[in-house]
């Protein structure tokens, strides 16, 4: 890797117009644009298809973390019964609610070695979640390493502990976006047919949440993507970074519903 080019980090998210402003109900994929007629293009190379009852975990593994992503990444701070901590990434990560405010973690559980953040949490219902940003990203990568449960992963990584306000596990200082969470619910997973439990699930309730002022945006109620600066995941070993953004408004039927009564006669008319 050192014969790629250096992090630029100048480079910022700035948003541009989507990709085809002039899209109208009905119209697919046009070929506007010299991507877009590539992508039209590459139809004509077919699909190649994976029998998931056919396909070996570890090709699972590898295929489905290339194909879904990117990725956020919830960086999990938390306690053993013993009062042990732990810090390690997880990608298998998403809000799922804002009414109760839930976030869901995924764990695969290797047969090796369980996990220590879902032994934790599972035993204390206690976490937090710190989203990592680029200027760090090197310390909350080292905290993957299949270390002992003794292991103290905040030596590792040279990152900052702050007492959290109602959870004992504490939050990562660099840490722009943290969040203070209790188990709502724990699942585990087996494959159809099995007992054999190779994954959990969790829902954590956030309780308390902390930003940075310096990422917020103008009104102080929402957080901006070009301060946050946030890291997500693909396969493999491959991080990215926030590019450009662009905006695209939800449509109301009210504004829409005459056209596709339009467009509908239209396309039963040419059936």
């Amino acid at each position: 890797m050192s014969s790629r080019p250096p992090f630029d980090a100048t480079a910022s998210f700035k948003y541009t117009e989507s990709p085809n402003p002039a899209w109208k109900l009905g119209d697919g994929l046009q070929a506007t644009n010299p991507q877009a007629e590539q992508w039209k293009k590459d139809e004509q190379k077919g699909w190649k298809t994976w029998d998931m009852d056919k396909t070996p975990s570890r090709d699972r593994y590898k295929l489905l973390t290339s194909a879904i992503g990117p990725r956020p990444i919830a960086f999990v701070s938390s306690l053993s019964a013993d009062g042990v901590p732990n810090l390690a990434p997880f990608s298998y990560f998403s809000m799922v609610a804002d009414n109760p405010p839930l976030i869901s973690i995924a764990f695969t559980l290797p047969q090796v070695k369980p996990k220590d953040t879902r032994d934790n949490i599972k035993a204390t219902k206690e976490f937090t979640v710190n989203i990592i940003s680029e200027p760090w990203i090197e310390a909350a990568n080292v905290c993957s390493v299949d270390a002992p449960p003794e292991i103290d992963e905040w030596i590792l990584s040279g990152l900052t502990r702050v007492p959290s306000d109602i959870v004992k596990p504490p939050r990562v200082k660099e840490s722009a976006v943290s969040l203070e969470c209790e188990l709502f619910h724990f699942q585990d997973i087996c494959p159809p047919g099995s007992d054999l439990v190779t994954n959990s699930f969790i829902l954590g309730l956030i309780k308390r949440v902390h930003i940075r002022n310096a990422v917020l945006a103008e009104g102080g109620n929402t957080v901006d993507p070009e301060k946050l600066r946030p890291v997500a995941r693909f396969g493999g070993q491959t991080y990215a970074r926030l590019g450009d953004g662009f905006e695209l408004s939800r449509p109301a039927w009210k504004d829409i519903a005459d056209a596709v009564e339009g467009l509908t006669s239209q396309v039963n008319g040419k059936a």
